[in-house]
């Protein structure tokens, strides 16, 4: 069998997307996790698998996968929403509240100021 090559992860990843996009979660979890196994310490498949978590409900694997984001990139700020959803979802909401701050002060956008709770009226 042929060792698969650069090309063939970004095909994976894009096949992916698409997966996501048409709610198969499931696929596109089986996808990247080649991807990730190939490359370790990308941050845009690990955000894509992260999402695939989060819509099949398996909240633990999105927690750690949003997690490792925030770790290395303090300053993502989808990647603290997302974990504030997680959180939410997951019923720990001092948790939730916590990262939905984080990413409305990193990010000002409406929907992180409105869960944040911050008050969007000047």
């Amino acid at each position: 069998m042929a060792q698969p090559n650069p090309e063939t992860h970004v095909i994976a990843f894009r096949a992916a997307e698409q997966l996501l996009d048409a709610r198969d979660p499931r696929g596109a979890i089986k996808l990247l996790d080649t991807v990730i196994a190939a490359h370790p310490e990308s941050r845009s498949a690990r955000l894509l698998r992260a999402r695939a978590y989060f819509a099949s409900a398996q909240l633990r694997a999105a927690e750690r996968e949003f997690q490792h984001i925030v770790d290395r990139e303090p300053d993502n700020a989808f990647a603290h929403f997302a974990l504030a959803r997680t959180f939410q979802r997951a019923g720990r909401p001092e948790q939730a509240t916590r990262h939905f701050r984080l990413a409305a002060a990193l990010d000002p956008k409406p929907e992180y100021l409105e869960k944040a709770g911050f008050d969007t009226a000047e």
